[in-house]
């Protein structure tokens, strides 16, 4: 079985550092002095306080590596359409593309059973990019739970989680599915197969489709916005409006969740005084995920004809302050 990691930076390089580990015949795509570190020296895993490093295939151009049975991409939902072409030289005629991204995926509406099947979202794919590009027929579903950092080129920080759930968009227990769950539970990290990926898809998001952008305005981490219950409420009540107006819209697409939005809100203050990963890509000057995270809520919502004011009064804001901090495009 060939694995492919495409974006090998955190958590890219975690999974990737853990199929090596385990004798998987798995390769990365990265660059710069990552990938040239990695090169030199090997990918170094930092875990539980243990350092360990492992030989791995890295390669900047992907027509290095050749055709996968797996490519697994761990990019921000933002960088993906640009490098459909790049992905090419990867995709054989029975690859799986497993899409370890954040946020509302491109190929939601795959296969969908209802009135919207196979409905696009030009907020995650604008032109269609990924659709025409990869296919959603090639799309195994993934929820990333793991929480790792790039401390220097070449070593990767596990902070936390291990879990990867994986799902069909058709919610079929499919036999591709079931032998990458057992890859990856060989390699020691948790792989469920879920017949429902949306509903997981949405639990998750309700907290990033909030507490993101909410931190970004305000610089404000987890435990202090979750807690705020100042003026109208404070950060907390935005947020639990928001997530609000969101669990309507995906009911409306038949998603049920399992807990409700207070718990939500309480996990998110049990992190503790975090950054999101948008507030710190903001403090870095770096692209922000308010597309995938905010704007494609706002789109389905319109599409399902239920009303999302709060979300959009903070998506219009965040996006405005990414502008103006240069990072967020035209």
């Amino acid at each position: 079985m060939k694995i492919c990691i495409f974006g090998a930076g955190a958590i890219g390089g975690y999974m990737g550092a853990k199929l090596a580990q385990a004798g998987a015949e798995v390769s990365l795509v990265a660059r710069g002095p990552h990938l040239a570190a990695m090169k030199e020296k090997g990918l170094t895993l930092i875990e539980e306080g243990e350092r360990s490093t492992v030989s791995v295939t890295a390669a900047e151009d992907p027509a290095d590596l050749g055709p996968q049975d797996y490519v697994v991409i761990t990019l921000k939902a933002h960088s993906v359409p640009g490098v459909v072409d790049r992905l090419q030289p990867l995709l054989g005629p029975e690859t799986t593309v497993v899409m370890g991204v954040n946020g509302v995926p491109w190929w939601y509406f795959y296969d969908l059973e209802g009135p919207y099947r196979d409905r696009r979202l030009q907020t995650v794919d604008p032109g269609d990019r990924q659709w025409d590009g990869i296919g959603p027929e090639r799309v195994l579903g993934c929820v990333v739970y793991p929480a790792a950092e790039v401390t220097e080129p070449g070593t990767i920080l596990h902070i936390e989680g291990n879990r990867f759930s994986l799902g069909e968009p058709s919610g079929a227990k499919s036999e591709r599915a079931q032998a990458l769950s057992k890859a990856l539970g060989a390699a020691g990290l948790k792989a469920p197969v879920r017949p429902k990926i949306r509903d997981e898809i949405w639990v998750k998001l309700w907290g990033n489709l909030s507490f993101n952008p909410i931190s970004a305005l305000t610089g404000a981490t987890l435990d202090v916005l979750c807690a705020d219950e100042g003026v109208g409420g404070g950060t907390r009540e935005v947020a639990r409006n928001m997530m609000l107006e969101a669990q309507a819209v995906a009911e409306k697409l038949g998603v049920k969740f399992p807990i409700d939005v207070d718990r939500r809100i309480a996990g998110g203050a049990a992190v503790g005084a975090h950054k999101t990963s948008m507030l710190q890509d903001l403090e870095r000057g770096r692209p922000m995920e308010i597309d995938a995270l905010v704007a494609a809520v706002h789109e389905m919502g319109e599409l399902v004809g239920v009303p999302t004011p709060t979300i959009d009064t903070v998506l219009s804001l965040v996006r405005l302050r990414a502008r103006v901090a240069g990072c967020y495009p035209e």
